[in-house]
């Protein structure tokens, strides 16, 4: 039976947002994956002849799916901004567009972001652990004291579009400077906005008090935080990392962490995910971890899937897309 709509459509995750789906079906015929973990074999059946794909969770976007789909397959866009499940090579080689939605999740992440700042530098997770082990211990004067986010210098590694945007909220906190390692220089209007400097990597360690992880994952960046990094860092020094897992060489985190090495952690993202609740990293007073929730608000989500529907139709329509990946 034909709709007589124009384009085939296969929306891979049916908690994509409604919102990106009601768009979609206005000119398309729209096919959903039903199964919640994405079951393999299902998303590989109902890929076969569409034209267009919004791939709504982080299963892998690899030549496997693309053969499933068949040839006429002109269009996809991930809902997400990192795209490092994503076989990039091989859609170029068969010149598919793909979409991404990078900086409407900036705000939702940078906030989070913000949060892991404070509950990590002021002991969140360690002070309520006290309160579970009935040791409430504030006869101390100098009982769960944390450190200062004012006068103090924030390195950023990756000072893109989330970088910054977290840069902007801390400004609120009176900070007394930025630096960034990066490969390119920002723009100077951008330097002079959050008077940041651009450093090499080991005066980044070396000069920040809070160190925020805000790059892709890429064969460089990828280990770059382990033991040798730790070791230039101050030991009052606390990582945030909203970035991904893979950046972080989490068993040297879990060496400095118990040693003291640096002061604490704030992490959204781990290695692997999930984390499994046997973790070591888990047992530390001074990491707070929390389940890559960067962008989890109703608000971004609905956003997300609005773009990336819009890239998916732009793609069909041989236009270019509004967030292109490359």
């Amino acid at each position: 039976m034909s709709t007589g709509k124009a384009f085939k459509v296969l929306v891979t995750h049916p908690e994509v947002p409604q919102e990106g789906i009601d768009l979609l079906k206005e000119n398309c015929e729209v096919i959903l994956v039903n199964s919640v973990p994405t079951d393999r074999a299902e998303l590989l059946q109902k890929l076969r002849g569409v034209d267009g794909v919004l791939w709504g969770g982080h299963a892998a976007l690899n030549a496997e799916a693309l053969d499933a789909a068949g040839p006429q397959l002109k269009s996809i866009s991930t809902m997400s901004a990192g795209i490092d499940y994503v076989d990039v090579p091989e859609l170029k080689k068969r010149k598919i567009p793909l979409g991404h939605t990078p900086t409407v999740l900036n705000t939702a992440v940078a906030d989070l972001a913000v949060g892991l700042v404070i509950a990590a530098s002021r002991r969140f997770h360690e002070g309520r652990k006290k309160i579970d082990n009935d040791q409430w211990e504030n006869y101390h004067l100098n009982w769960l004291l944390g450190q200062d986010i004012r006068d103090s210098t924030v390195g950023f590694y990756g000072f893109g579009g989330i970088g910054q945007a977290i840069a902007k909220r801390l400004g609120g906190f009176d900070i007394d400077r930025v630096l960034y390692t990066t490969r390119r220089r920002v723009a100077k209007d951008i330097e002079e906005e959050y008077n940041a400097k651009k450093v090499d990597f080991d005066t980044l360690l070396a000069e920040s008090d809070f160190i925020v992880i805000a790059s892709p994952l890429t064969k460089d960046t990828e280990g770059v935080f382990n033991a040798t990094a730790f070791n230039k860092m101050k030991e009052t020094a606390v990582l945030v990392n909203i970035a991904r897992g893979k950046i972080v060489n989490q068993n040297d985190l879990y060496e400095a962490l118990k040693c003291n090495r640096i002061f604490a952690a704030g992490l959204d993202v781990t290695d692997p995910e999930p984390l499994s609740p046997t973790d070591k990293l888990l047992t530390l007073d001074n990491a707070v971890i929390l389940p890559h929730i960067g962008s989890a608000t109703k608000r971004t989500r609905a956003d997300m899937a609005t773009i990336a529907a819009h890239n998916v139709l732009r793609g069909l329509a041989g236009e270019p897309m509004l967030s292109p990946a490359y």
